[in-house]
């Protein structure tokens, strides 16, 4: 199996369990081996008081490219901490962008940078996000 094909399907168990993201209107646009891209469309439900997108959304949104991201290998992984700066707001009806990549992947332990831009490629928030992983698999895989 090719390291695209193991986080397409990686990617492909992992969504179908991931009703969060799924509820929130987030959507894969790539995948490959830790890295992951996911959109969301700032609908008025996903604003705040201010008329902009609430913060935890763009969160969310880097949060859940993170995870793709570090679980493209098909071994079960789950963050151990992460941060978040925001750059710039979001805004209803903005495609909100998030592109993950894999900077260090060392034993059990990742770490992932995610930039969250808007459809003019502004940057709206950096997050990084170190990971760890655990027992088990996505899918089952021949060894």
């Amino acid at each position: 199996m090719t390291p695209q094909d193991r986080a397409t399907r990686s990617a492909e168990a992992m969504w179908e369990n991931d009703k969060a993201s799924q509820w929130l209107g987030l959507r894969i646009a790539e995948v490959g081996a830790g890295t992951a891209t996911l959109t969301l469309t700032v609908e008025p439900h996903h604003c705040n008081g201010h008329a902009i997108c609430h913060g935890g959304f763009i969160f969310t949104l880097a949060d859940s490219a993170f995870a793709f991201a570090c679980n493209s290998r098909n071994a079960v992984t789950v963050a151990q901490h992460n941060t978040i700066s925001f750059i710039a707001p979001g805004k209803l009806g903005d495609t909100l962008t998030a592109t993950a990549r894999e900077v260090s992947l060392r034993g059990r332990s990742g770490l992932y940078d995610v930039t969250v831009t808007n459809q003019t490629g502004a940057t709206i928030a950096e997050f990084r996000g170190a990971s760890r992983a655990i027992q088990g698999q996505l899918f089952p895989e021949e060894d």
